[in-house]
């Protein structure tokens, strides 16, 4: 249930981040990490490849997952995204769409959620 996939991790807290990009790793993912949203751009202006999704925390210091993908979103239309959280209403109010192309996973989740998700919303169409 891995893939081949370039992945961007963007996550504020180190033991978090790490956990999840050793996961990411052992699925065979490539990996980009990023601590905050400002990294994030900076990375994502570096990297000359096509990066297929990001994963990001929805609370973080500075920028939100949220702004973080549409401040992306320009230049990297097809970059899938998705958003985790620990927090009940981090910046998904109930019923509120996500945008095409974008999942949301809470926090704490298991690998085999966390490589389900990332599988699946992979493997979905872009609208």
């Amino acid at each position: 249930m891995g893939g081949s996939e370039t992945i961007l991790l963007v996550e504020d807290e180190i033991s978090v981040r790490a956990l999840t990009r050793d996961i990411l790793h052992i699925h065979a993912y490539t990996v980009l990490e990023a601590a905050n949203g400002d990294e994030a751009i900076a990375l994502c202006e570096r990297y000359e490849g096509v990066i297929h999704l990001m994963v990001t925390d929805m609370v973080m210091p500075g920028m939100s997952g949220r702004e973080l993908a549409r401040h992306l979103a320009s230049s990297r239309p097809k970059m899938k995204v998705l958003y985790v959280s620990g927090y009940a209403d981090a910046d998904i109010k109930e019923g509120e769409a996500l945008e095409p192309g974008s999942a949301f996973l809470s926090k704490p989740f298991t690998s085999e959620q966390l490589v389900r998700e990332l599988r699946l919303l992979l493997d979905q169409p872009m609208p």
